[in-house]
């Protein structure tokens, strides 16, 4: 029986590397050349993000900073301006802090190991194999969302793929179909089987392993994985004041280090009842330098557990004050500065955002 599960495992890699050899995504940026670095960073921002999404970024951030000791010796607040845009800002901020460790305490080279990669700040089990498994040749086993996608309906694995049980079944069948050859490709085969073929909606026609599938057998592949039962995603409401002084600079503060958007720069952000005149007394703005006022539309920005309705008030001055009382606020004009700005704060920072308020 296990020489029979063994050889099944055997079939499946073999099938998929074939496939990839063929149809497989062998020209991403990370892979020419296939650094630790590289690859390390490419998995950070992959991480709950779309290889489309992460090129463009990926590309600029290495030319920015192309080792592990640039980016060590960088300020957090570059680093974060280079990630605006890309979400889940703990992924930068850690990134920050593991460049720093490999850097400083490891003469710049990165560990080999899974264990070893899982000691940087940031790195979990599954992204720490795939550093192992593309960056060395460790034969080391993921488990990303689209492996979980691939596992659950080659083994038509019942249960919520998010609860402990099934996560160590899925965890164990990983581990078994994951071959001693070619560990690097069959990685990227995997992941790359998931992202284009055994997509939510899945490409069964055209996959190359649905002979062994058992859910396609089944036809009900669209039903794996299962999904845990969600619960409705609470709605905070929250005023963003964007002062605009009459050369068009803006306003932002810095946000608290951690929680949404931790250590990015923000339009000034308020309860949902903070009346204008508060605003200003409480900053020392007075209420005399202001030209105009004009509300923005409330709109939504959706996050994993939340939704957050944003309400702009625009205000434009006749001037800047002197001191606004902020802890590390500044001045900005758009486009032409170097901090980290959540995708939020630059779209209330758009001159489009102040015509089209009322």
């Amino acid at each position: 029986m296990a020489q029979a599960y063994h050889s099944a495992d055997i079939v499946f890699a073999e099938r998929l590397l074939a496939w990839w050899d063929k149809h497989g995504r062998r020209d991403l940026p990370w892979q020419k050349p296939r650094t630790p670095y590289r690859v390390w960073v490419s998995e950070i921002m992959l991480h709950q993000t779309q290889v489309t999404t992460v090129i463009p970024y990926f590309q600029r951030f290495m030319a920015r900073f192309p080792d592990v000791h640039a980016l060590a010796g960088s300020e957090l607040d570059e680093v974060l301006h280079y990630w605006s845009g890309l979400g889940y800002y703990a992924r930068a901020r850690n990134l920050h802090r593991a460049a720093a460790v490999v850097a400083n305490e490891l003469d710049g080279v990165f560990p080999e190991t899974p264990d070893a990669l899982q000691e940087l700040p940031g790195v979990g089990r599954s992204t720490a194999a795939a550093i192992a498994a593309q960056a060395f040749g460790v034969r080391a086993a993921i488990l990303d969302g689209n492996v979980r996608r691939v596992l659950a309906r080659q083994h038509r694995l019942e249960g919520p793929v998010s609860s402990s049980n099934t996560q160590k079944q899925l965890w164990r069948l990983a581990e078994s179909h994951t071959p001693r050859t070619r560990v690097a490709d069959y990685t990227q085969a995997i992941m790359d089987l998931g992202a284009t073929v055994c997509r939510r909606t899945p490409q069964c026609p055209v996959c190359p392993v649905r002979e062994t599938c058992q859910a396609h057998a089944a036809g009900d592949a669209a039903r794996f994985p299962q999904p845990a039962s969600r619960a409705m995603k609470r709605l905070e409401r929250r005023r963003f004041f964007v002062l605009i002084d009459p050369t068009g600079r803006y306003f932002v503060e810095r946000r608290p280090p951690h929680g949404i958007w931790g250590g990015l720069f923000s339009p000034p952000e308020r309860s949902v009842d903070e009346p204008l005149t508060r605003f200003l007394a409480a900053n020392g703005i007075d209420a005399d330098l202001v030209d105009e006022v004009r509300t923005g539309a409330t709109f939504r920005h959706g996050f994993s557990h939340f939704d957050l309705a944003a309400e702009p008030v625009f205000v434009r001055l006749k001037a800047a004050p002197a001191v606004v009382r902020d802890d590390g606020g500044q001045w900005i004009r758009p486009g032409e500065h170097a901090l980290g700005l959540s995708s939020l704060a630059a779209t209330l920072l758009d001159a489009d955002a102040w015509r089209e308020a009322s």
